[in-house]
């Protein structure tokens, strides 16, 4: 494909002063997507830019949807290429082919307020559909291109919310409804169940594809992963003792992002191992920032679009798990986001097999102690959010066009 787009373009701006969403601007991209136009994303230019073949539609919608852009000539775009192209600039120019058709692995009662990748999808206006484990365990999850998991347990302990919430409606309903689902889908654990679900989400990454998660859901995943094939679960979540000595069995070869963790084995502690950071930290919330990693545009364009933003610097937020000790990633994982003085990863990513993923720890980047039954974050209120950001930088990353690997 050339390099040049004919016809004139929508510039759409995204550095901090120069454009008023960011969120929204994510959404115009992908409608352009669908609609068949073709977009360039200009890594490390002007804030990660777009340009997008001229259409009277996208003009309306970025009017509608209060979206900043202007409107270039053929020669403007041509010069801008130019720039980015020339070899003493750590920019580049990476062609955006087709809209990835986006799944969340989500509750099907859960309300959108529980998940950050929900709301800003929602906020953005980018279509996704709600998929949970009767569709994964039927091989649905070969119809998407790009897989958000959703703030899941995939250990089978519910969250390991029984210390504090066990007498609580919300949580026995919630056991019971799982229960029920595992017997269903004619498992006797929800433990077996969940592990079952994770084995099909990794054969799902290796043959290709895209998948993106966040807080529990990225510990608690290799954790059951690592756990395959003996008990890690105490009496109360699933009737009958833990294995014993469990912690000598773990297999690290089977996770995709952590290693050498230890579990937490009292079941009253609302923790699953060693890789969160949540109890070890000693961050005030007026300091609590990371930072996102530089990497070179034209030699490393994945974790470079995964990382482009207004600003390097972006608050930090809690989770259930907010951040990964450094200690407990594998050398092959790279770390895309950190807090150097607490020593903690708070945004990684890696491949697997054909596919890739990404973690980013926290819950919510906009509401810094999300508990449960705290209201929900407007959006409306935060457009130009870093750390939202970083959520949709991950459901552009699929449609980029793949470079050809040299022979």
């Amino acid at each position: 494909m050339s390099n040049t787009i004919l016809g004139s373009f929508i510039y759409v701006p995204m550095s901090h002063d120069q454009q008023k969403n960011h969120l929204k601007a994510y959404g115009i991209v992908y409608f352009g997507l669908e609609l068949g136009l073709k977009s360039k994303w200009l890594l490390n230019y002007d804030g990660g830019a777009f340009l997008i073949e001229n259409n009277k539609i996208i003009e309306k919608e970025c009017t509608i949807r209060g979206v900043s852009y202007q409107l270039i000539s053929d020669a403007k775009a041509q010069i801008i290429l130019e720039q980015i192209s020339s070899p003493s600039s750590n920019q580049d120019a990476v062609i955006l082919e087709k809209a990835p058709k986006i799944a969340v692995y989500s509750p099907k009662d859960k309300m959108p307020w529980d998940d950050a990748v929900t709301m800003v999808l929602t906020y953005a206006e980018i279509p996704f559909d709600v998929i949970y484990d009767k569709e994964v365990l039927e091989d649905k999850l070969l119809l998407y291109e790009w897989l958000h998991l959703h703030h899941e347990d995939f250990t089978g302990q519910y969250g390991r919310f029984y210390g504090a919430f066990k007498s609580a409606p919300w949580y026995i309903k919630g056991k019971i409804n799982a229960e029920k689902l595992a017997a269903e889908l004619g498992f006797k654990k929800v433990s077996h169940q969940k592990l079952a679900v994770a084995k099909k989400i990794r054969e799902y990454v290796i043959g290709g594809g895209f998948m993106f998660a966040m807080c529990s859901a990225t510990d608690s995943f290799d954790i059951a992963l690592s756990a395959e094939g003996f008990d890690i679960v105490e009496s109360m979540f699933d009737g009958d003792l833990s294995e014993s000595n469990y912690q000598s069995k773990i297999n690290f070869n089977k996770t995709f992002a952590f290693k050498d963790f230890q579990l937490i084995q009292n079941p009253i502690t609302y923790e699953f191992s060693s890789i969160d950071m949540t109890r070890k930290r000693k961050v005030v919330r007026t300091s609590d920032y990371f930072s996102l990693i530089a990497f070179s545009a034209k030699w490393d364009p994945v974790p470079t679009m995964l990382t482009q933003n207004h600003t390097q610097l972006v608050k930090g937020f809690m989770g259930q798990t907010t951040a990964f000790d450094r200690n407990t990633i594998k050398s092959n994982v790279l770390i895309l986001g950190e807090n150097t003085t607490n020593r903690e990863a708070r945004y990684i990513h890696g491949t697997k097999g054909k596919g890739m993923f990404t973690f980013y720890g926290g819950h919510d980047p906009e509401d810094y102690t999300h508990r449960i039954g705290d209201p929900k974050t407007e959006l409306e209120l935060h457009p130009t959010s870093p750390g939202y950001r970083l959520i949709l930088n991950n459901v552009l990353f699929p449609a980029a066009k793949k470079k050809k690997q040299k022979t």
